[in-house]
């Protein structure tokens, strides 16, 4: 492995241009003349690419311009001292230290790791100083190398608490009451500021005497918060400018919310503000319910049971899935209600979106339209194109299952695979044998049990791939070839050759059952279904409930009868049921309910109408022992009553916003109605058992 500087990537009192984007290019040419770079063009490309999407300057005259690159082979670091100092963005005027980070696009966890330490230390003066007064390039490599060394021992992190008053910025006057606070710092590339933004953070806490963890989502890897650190902390900061992972670990927790750049500027006043939000019950809060996280199952990282594991690598499958789903499966029912059922007879969205234009509409009565929109072409034209533009998303949600199902156990390399495996569970190629004698057989699709069997094979080979130990010249290959590659070529055999059939013969009895079903079976099926999407209320049987539903309307959104259509209402209704059964209960009886329950009541209406059942949450939360059985018997009443009654839907989302999806308006409106009066009389009859009434008061 090269070093990350030598004295050829150095230039002291260098005038390398008027403004960033000269020092940049200089800086990818200094690279180039030191042999580092396979591409210039493409370094210099992908450095401003980055410093498009935030400035690079930091207080304190610094510079860090930086990317993610197929320019370089192997993590480079080129430094300037800039005569004159150049404008980078930084808030206090121009930078004199300008350092171009440059990282191969494919990753290199050794060089990564350098990285993290020298961004961590550019937020140490001393060091910055030392740069400063450095006489030769020798000096600046000396100083690089000092901070990218073995650390000489574990920092003391653990500050004593009553020993910082001299230092503390806001809160020196305050007694040593111990604060604990946990935060999340990632930026788009996670090279640089992740890192600058955790330092910066550590810091400032030290500073004012409380204790912080600090979970660096970048580049070289994340190491997730201990559950227990999460659960004992005060308040949570994130310094994000991407996406929390695993933002529910958090929810309930007081938040102080910035992009990644904020701790490096203000740390200290972000730490005061954790301080100040920790004590203030209407501090802004993390989303969702401490449910969603309060025990061993839902942990990330080290420590992870196979429960939790299993548990957020289906969700995380399923979380992708239902956009996909919910998208689809509206423009379908869309493009029925604007251009009427028959449209998707006869191929005719498909005559009608290459034969027509906005100009050119169709002629309905031509072609047998019957029930388009006010018989209007113009309708008919806007329908087949939104029930196209639907077909073509619900094609890829089975995929998606897959794909990140293999993202959550391999990370981005098993996405592709994990899509590919999903492509092949649904057979997207139409593969047939075309024999043309006795028609045409298309090989086996193995749907939504085979989707989660080949996310979860391509996950897992991917993730063993990657543990691979291959010479350094490969590593840039591996994220981006190799990986997808090989585990494209394994898995895809083994669910061809060997998983294929059986999963198929298992999809085909389950199918089999399904149109079998009649009379007390499909009731009975309602039933379980209603428990089921009550019992977590958007987790993982929640979710299953859901998935087994939705996979199945979009092969039958075009019949007239299937059972399909049938067991989706069956769901939405029962999923509708919770927040609105609760909303209606606090109504009835308020007093059984504290105050935030009864506000939380009047937005269960609208949730539970959109068929959003995670709005009786905070009800579980609070009282699950009375509120969880009750919505359970609700749910299962509409379940149950919807399948008997021949509910049946076309879109697989929306609650009372699809109605016109709806066959049988009138039993959908009667079952959930039934089942929100059940639900609520539950809730309030288990309420009134043993209920203590000082415990509603506040």
């Amino acid at each position: 492995m090269s070093d990350l500087i030598t004295t050829a990537l150095v230039r002291l009192d260098a005038n390398l241009g008027s403004d960033k984007h000269d020092v940049i290019r200089a800086l990818a040419g200094v690279v180039s003349d030191a042999g580092r770079a396979t591409d210039v063009d493409q370094i210099v490309a992908d450095a401003l690419a980055r410093e498009t999407t935030s400035p690079t300057g930091l207080p304190g005259g610094i510079a860090i311009p930086h990317c993610r690159t197929a320019g370089v082979a192997e993590a480079t670091l080129a430094f300037a001292r800039l005569d004159p100092p150049v404008d980078f963005g930084a808030k206090d005027g121009p930078a004199d230290l300008a350092f171009l980070i440059t990282a191969p696009a494919g990753g290199d966890a050794t060089h990564l790791q350098l990285l993290t330490k020298l961004a961590r230390a550019l937020v140490k003066p001393a060091f910055t100083d030392s740069l400063r007064a450095a006489e030769t390039p020798e000096d600046v490599v000396e100083q690089i190398e000092i901070v990218l060394g073995p650390a000489p021992a574990p920092k003391p992190t653990a500050p004593a608490a009553p020993a910082a008053s001299a230092a503390a910025p806001e809160k020196s006057e305050q007694p040593a009451e111990t604060r604990r606070l946990v935060a999340v710092t990632a930026c788009p590339t996670g090279i640089a500021h992740t890192y600058m933004a955790a330092e910066a953070l550590e810091a400032a806490a030290a500073k004012a005497g409380v204790e912080i963890a600090v979970e660096t989502q970048g580049s070289a890897g994340a190491k997730p918060l201990a559950p227990e650190t999460i659960a004992a902390a005060d308040a949570v900061i994130f310094a994000v400018d991407v996406g929390v992972r695993d933002r529910h670990r958090f929810a309930g927790k007081p938040v102080v919310s910035s992009g990644v750049k904020r701790p490096i500027d203000e740390g200290d006043v972000m730490i005061a503000e954790a301080l100040r939000y920790a004590g203030d019950p209407n501090a802004p809060r993390v989303e969702g319910s401490s449910s969603g996280g309060d025990d061993s199952t839902s942990s990330t990282g080290a420590g992870e049971t196979w429960g939790g594991r299993t548990r957020r690598v289906l969700m995380t499958g399923v979380s992708y899935m239902i956009p996909f789903v919910a998208a689809g499966g509206l423009l379908i029912a869309l493009g029925f209600l604007l251009a009427g059922y028959e449209v998707a007879d006869k191929n005719r969205y498909g005559q009608i979106m290459v034969d027509s234009t906005i100009f050119d509409l169709p002629d309905v009565d031509e072609l047998g339209l019957e029930h388009a929109l006010f018989g209007s072409g113009l309708m008919a034209y806007l329908g087949a194109l939104f029930f196209v533009i639907g077909k073509t998303a619900f094609m890829f949600f089975v995929p998606a299952l897959a794909g990140y199902i293999a993202y959550a156990i391999a990370d981005r390399p098993g996405i592709a695979p994990g899509f590919i495996m999903g492509g092949l569970a649904t057979n997207i190629f139409n593969v047939q044998n075309g024999d043309g004698i006795t028609g045409n057989t298309a090989a086996a699709a193995t749907g939504f049990l085979g989707a989660i069997a080949g996310g979860v094979l391509a996950g897992l080979i991917a993730h063993w791939i990657a543990g691979w130990q291959v010479p350094s010249w490969a590593r840039g290959l591996m994220p981006v070839l190799v990986i997808p590659l090989f585990t494209s070529i394994i898995a895809g055999l083994l669910m061809i050759v060997v998983l294929g059939r059986p999963i198929g013969w298992l999809m085909d009895q389950l199918n089999d059952a399904l149109n079998d079903m009649s009379g007390s079976y499909a009731i009975l099926l309602g039933v379980v279904l209603g428990l089921m999407m009550a019992f977590d209320m958007g987790g993982p049987l929640n979710k299953v409930a859901y998935s087994f539903a939705a996979a199945g309307v979009g092969g039958a959104a075009l019949a007239s009868d299937a059972p399909e259509l049938k067991i989706m209402a069956a769901v939405m209704l029962a999923g509708m049921v919770p927040p609105i059964a609760l909303a209606l209960a606090t109504v009835v009886r308020p007093g059984m309910f504290s105050v935030p329950e009864r506000e939380n009541g009047k937005a269960g209406w609208l949730l539970g109408a959109s068929f959003i059942t995670e709005g009786a949450i905070p009800f579980a939360a609070a009282d699950p022992l009375r509120v969880i059985p009750g919505i359970m018997l609700g749910s299962a009443v509409t379940g149950g009553l919807s399948m008997a009654l021949d509910v049946s839907v076309r879109a697989p989302h929306g609650g009372i916003f699809v109605l016109f999806a709806v066959d049988n308006v009138i039993w959908f409106v009667v079952s959930l109605a039934a089942g929100v009066l059940v639900g609520a009389a539950a809730v309030i009859a288990l309420k009134s058992i043993g209920r203590n009434p000082a415990t509603v008061s506040a």
